[in-house]
């Protein structure tokens, strides 16, 4: 599996690591699960339909970052990803904290993939 960041993914990372320093090394475990099941599993993340693209677009909603103690996966870090399945890639979009932001960023998503 390959993993790619979009440039708008790479500034939301970089702004978030001031707060969680330990973010890089949970992202990793992250991507360590992906390449295993790269399909979206509820309840820790879901497909994300209605946006007019064919790219299959997941939202991971339990990220476990252990900047955030006592939190666990309930750190309220949301991650967005493209899974193509016949590229066998992922393409990282977005990465926020729920308290930051309401939901994902739709324009970005559909400005990269339609």
């Amino acid at each position: 599996m390959e993993f790619y960041e979009l440039s708008e993914f790479e500034k939301d990372l970089k702004q978030l690591l001031k707060k969680y320093r330990t973010l890089k090394d949970d992202l990793e475990v992250v991507k360590s699960i992906l390449i295993k099941k790269p399909d979206d599993r509820p309840p820790f993340s879901f497909r994300i339909d209605n946006l007019g693209i064919k790219t299959c677009v997941v939202k991971v909603k339990k990220i476990a970052c252990k900047a955030l103690k006592g939190s666990g996966v309930n750190s309220g870090l949301r991650l967005i990803y493209a899974y193509i399945k016949e590229e066998h890639a992922i393409i990282l979009i977005e990465i926020y904290h729920k308290n930051d932001k309401e939901m994902e960023d739709r324009k970005r998503i559909t400005d990269n993939f339609s």
